[in-house]
Parts: structure tokens; C-alpha cells; sequence
């Protein structure tokens, strides 16, 4: 069911928002079919709210629910000679989709990554998801000709 025409607010991710990021976080990885242990995500929330240098979470809410996450995470990039954000996660739950909270989101994040002086945003779309494209796009971002590899590590610590 479709909600229109209700508000959307974009606030930053704080002590008080923490466990509604979190299940926003996870049912985002859920669609991707990735199942990290709400404790780690609950600590990369917590890191973030933490220290700023490290990017930023924002939740968005209508009708007072929470219905919709962007997570921009910072770091340093010599292609880009500064700070870059890569929108780690952009996430509206399915039945908010298509109102105006991912375009809302994205505006946000935009906005906080140029007052930061952030160089650039970039971000990827997982298969399956190419929906999102034009919305990316709407928002400026365009395509960038690359693959993307990832190779997981062990690490002893938490």
C-alpha cells in the first residue's frame, strides 16, 4: 500500500534513533541477502554517531515510523585528492518506495556531504536493484565504468 502524500523528515542518526537504524541496516542487508549479527551493526552505528570523520547516518521518518536509511561512509581519495563519501546504504522499506523518502534521503545526504567538503559520492547498485538507477541519476550521480571486487578478511578482533 502506497502513502501518499506524507511528510518526510530526514534526521541525523543519534543515541535516541540507534536501534531504528539498526533494523533499517538490517533489513536493507536482508533484501542483499546478507545477515551480519545486529551487534556489529549496532556497533558500526555506534562508531559512527561516535566520530564524525567517519561519515554519517541518516534516518528518514513519516507518520512518525521510521521508514527509510542512508549510511555515507568517509574516506580519504587520492583519485579524488580528498574526502570521498560512498553511500554505503540507501534504503527505503518496500512499502515507502516510490513517496519521496530515497529522493529525500539522497538530497540529505548531498547536502551534508558538500558542507563537509567532501569531493565526491559515489555508490554501487547491487543486481537485481537497477530500479534505483534512475533515482541515482535524477539526483546527478552518473556511471562510472568499473567492477567492483571484494575480498573478505579474518580478523581476530571484534
Amino acid at each position: 500500500m502506497k502513502k501518499e502524500g506524507a511528510g518526510v523528515h530526514i534526521a541525523i542518526v543519534d543515541r535516541d534513533s540507534l536501534e531504528a537504524a539498526v533494523a533499517r541496516l538490517q533489513a536493507q542487508l536482508a533484501e542483499h541477502e546478507m545477515h551480519p549479527p545486529a551487534a556489529a551493526l549496532r556497533g558500526v552505528v555506534q562508531t559512527v554517531i561516535a566520530d564524525a570523520r567517519l561519515g554519517f547516518l541518516l534516518l528518514a521518518t513519516s507518520a512518525g515510523q521510521p521508514n527509510g536509511i542512508a549510511y555515507a561512509a568517509a574516506h580519504l581519495s587520492a583519485e579524488h585528492g580528498g574526502t570521498v563519501g560512498w553511500l554505503e546504504e540507501l534504503y527505503v522499506i518496500p512499502e515507502w518506495r516510490g513517496c519521496g523518502a530515497g529522493s529525500a534521503l539522497l538530497t540529505e545526504v548531498t547536502t551534508r556531504a558538500q558542507q563537509q567538503g567532501w569531493r565526491a559520492l559515489e555508490l554501487e547498485v547491487v543486481a537485481g536493484h537497477e530500479r534505483a538507477v534512475p533515482l541515482y541519476q535524477r539526483h546527478g550521480f552518473t556511471r562510472a565504468d568499473r567492477a567492483r571486487l571484494t575480498r573478505l578478511l579474518v580478523c581476530d578482533r571484534p
